[in-house]
């Protein structure tokens, strides 16, 4: 069970990270620049039906996990294509998460059966607001050094950086907190929706940096559970076979970000 939380950790932070950093925003932009080509990504307001995202997550070293995460907001429900480094080659994990439940494949598992976990996600609700009308969110934004706003047509990107900040390397064991360097951007589209994100974290020698980009919203997108006979109950040594090749050992993340944006965390 403690190899699984290590490795499966790095899943649920790619999905969890993904949807928290669109809570930290501001959206404020022209909603017709002359001569720009059209935001094809504009809400106009209107919270979306659904998402698609690509994720990456790295940590400066030779490896990169990515994953491509579609949400359906109406049902509550996300699946998430995730590719994890091997020696030569990559491999697949699909992950859903639907109701209160969890699961994950990878073609490497022979009985090609599915793996079932209790989870509690966030509200999606909430998280497709976010999305929409992120604005009222920067007034918890206290406890960052150093701010700026850059325009580029359409495009608004907000970047928030302090340092001296406790990270915690979430895949350790056991887990330890270091002072580092926080940077986080967002960048915000034509009527202010939310078109990507990265967060960066730097320790005396580690890093690790999680880029979000939207590639579309309410686009047709349909997740269900699979089917309870192609489920099978939790296996350790399944676990293994899913998570056990992959190389990766430091994921950085603030200890507290939520007491970070709202001014309350200790920095120098």
């Amino acid at each position: 069970m403690a190899a699984f939380k290590k490795s499966y950790g790095i899943a649920l932070a790619v999905v969890a990270l993904s949807l928290t950093l669109m809570g930290v925003v501001l959206a404020a932009t022209d909603p017709n620049p002359s001569g720009i080509g059209k935001d094809v990504l504009v809400l106009n307001g209107i919270p979306p039906r659904s998402t698609s995202l690509l994720v990456t997550v790295s940590n400066g070293q030779s490896y990169t996990v990515s994953a491509t995460i579609n949400v359906n907001f109406d049902t509550s429900s996300a699946e998430a294509i995730v590719q994890f480094p091997l020696l030569f080659s990559q491999t697949s994990v699909e992950l859903r998460m639907v109701g209160d439940h969890v699961y994950a494949e990878a073609a490497d598992i022979s009985s090609g059966k599915w793996l079932e976990i209790d989870e509690h996600p966030p509200s999606f609700f909430g998280i497709a607001l976010e999305l929409t009308q992120p604005a009222s969110d920067l007034n918890l934004i206290k406890g960052f050094k150093h701010e700026s706003v850059t325009k580029s047509g359409y495009s608004t990107t907000y970047s928030f950086a302090s340092n001296d900040v406790a990270l915690t390397n979430v895949l350790g064991t056991p887990k330890q907190t270091v002072l580092g360097s926080l940077h986080i951007t967002v960048t915000t589209g034509a009527s202010g929706e939310v078109t990507g994100a990265t967060m960066t974290s730097r320790s005396k020698h580690d890093m690790s940096r999680i880029n979000v980009q939207v590639l579309s919203y309410n686009k047709r997108t349909e997740i269900s559970a699979p089917s309870p006979r192609e489920v099978n109950p939790l296996k350790v040594t399944s676990l293994r076979q899913l998570f056990s090749t992959t190389s990766i050992a430091t994921l950085l993340l603030p200890e507290n970000l939520a007491s970070l944006v709202e001014g309350t965390s200790q920095v120098s």
